[in-house]
């Protein structure tokens, strides 16, 4: 009965590390695509990107993520743009918190 306990509790605790560890987004990744649609916000904004790959991400721009207003930049609907940052995925959407603005075109 004690190693039933131990077991499951092992069992349980693995579970949970591996939910965590899976519940983990990537830093430092690359999204390029176009500016669809911006919605303002109190510290920034939020543009909503279109991928050649047919995929739409929302980037969270702000200058406290970007590192201060000197990395700020405004974006306008219809600018091919390059961001870096970290990527997470809700069940139906993907985000991106973005750290770097590369390049906007």
């Amino acid at each position: 009965m004690k190693n039933l306990k131990r077991i499951s509790f092992l069992a349980m605790l693995m579970a949970f590390v591996i939910s965590c560890a899976t519940m983990k987004s990537n830093s430092n990744n690359a999204v390029t695509g176009k500016v669809d649609s911006i919605e303002s916000g109190k510290d920034g904004y939020t543009a909503k990107i279109s991928t050649d790959a047919k995929e739409v991400y929302f980037a969270t721009i702000s200058i406290v993520n970007l590192g201060g207003p000197q990395n700020y930049k405004q974006l306008k609907i219809g600018d091919v743009v390059s961001l870096k940052g970290e990527i997470w995925k809700t069940d139906d959407e993907k985000h991106i918190r973005v750290t770097e603005i590369v390049s906007i075109k």
